[in-house]
């Protein structure tokens, strides 16, 4: 509007100051007194909607801000914890040599139980364990990411060395430390010659990578159909250090007292599942392993909650990333 009334070529009021010289010389001072007197009024209408304007925006007149312009400051976005975990999860794996395979979420039943040596009587192939596709009975929502060591397995020969990171789904009532989605990721070596010794050897690995390197690990017998001899994995508690720490065990929240944390399962890879998957066991051997971001999340940070981290509150998740 200044630039409309009282632009120095184009406006209205400097076109007719100008046009001032068509007058008569006893009309000039009259017309020149008009025409002040519009400039005066348009300049005060300016300036009374301009404070206006800063009225409303509250602010002075000289902070206003015309806010059709895009802003200059915008809010930086982060990865959410279980997206920040995973790659940190993917980075350390990938500087030992292992490769990242993603397959689909909608899995075929022979790939999720059958090839894994999970047979048809197995209370996992349940329906109340299992999300089945309505009008496709061989389909499920896969129950965990080894599926994908199977599909890998079909396609490639050994040596085999990769990591299968991704959603896995079950019918578990949410709670605390239950999902019905849930994040995963599954480790697979396949080559001549692999022993017991080289899991233990990369798990400490990754562990200490991740946890820091005063971490121990301790191995328990457990039972996973595609794994034998199979043991569950858990590494000494970083807070308290097993009650080494400045924290006594006995007063540690992560560990609970016991100064230890269970964090995967693991195993040889079963000889059946191998034979599944046209790989001859007597010539190769191999170890899995599998272990849930969401576990891996609250264990470090010290989240009571599993659904903490679907709720999207950034009072917690603007503390990550």
């Amino acid at each position: 509007m200044r630039e409309r009334y009282l632009g120095r070529k184009k406006g209205a009021v400097s076109q007719l100051l100008a046009r001032l010289k068509e007058f008569a010389p006893a009309d000039k001072p009259r017309a020149g007194q008009a025409v002040n007197g519009l400039k005066a009024f348009i300049e005060a209408s300016l300036a009374a909607a301009l404070e206006r304007r800063a009225g409303d925006a509250g602010g002075s007149a000289s902070a206003w801000r015309d806010h059709s312009l895009p802003p200059s400051e915008l809010p930086v976005g982060r990865l959410h914890l279980i997206a920040d975990i995973q790659r940190r999860i993917e980075d350390i794996f990938l500087q030992l040599g292992y490769e990242i395979a993603v397959g689909p979420e909608i899995e075929l039943e022979d790939y999720n139980f059958t090839k894994l040596n999970i047979p048809e009587h197995h209370p996992a192939r349940d329906e109340q364990d299992t999300f089945f596709l309505e009008g496709h009975d061989d389909r499920v929502l896969r129950t965990h990411t080894s599926p994908m060591q199977v599909r890998y397995m079909l396609e490639h020969k050994p040596p085999l060395k990769i990591i299968s990171p991704g959603k896995a789904f079950r019918k578990d009532d949410p709670d605390a430390t239950h999902s019905p989605c849930f994040h995963q990721v599954e480790g697979l070596l396949v080559e001549r010659g692999i022993r017991f010794s080289h899991l233990k050897g990369t798990l400490e690995a990754f562990c200490r990578s991740f946890f820091g390197p005063d971490i121990v690990l301790r191995f328990r017998p457990g039972y996973f159909p595609f794994t034998e001899p199979s043991a569950e994995v858990d590494i000494s508690c970083f807070m308290c250090r097993s009650g080494q720490g400045a924290i006594q065990a006995g007063d540690c929240r992560v560990c609970k007292g016991s100064g230890w944390l269970e964090i995967l399962g693991s195993g040889m890879v079963h000889p059946r599942v191998l034979g599944n998957c046209g790989i001859d066991p007597e010539v190769y051997s191999g170890f899995a392993f599998g272990l849930g971001i969401e576990r891996v999340a609250m264990i470090k940070y010290g989240v009571p909650d599993l659904r903490l981290l679907y709720e999207n509150d950034l009072r917690l998740l603007g503390q990550f990333g």
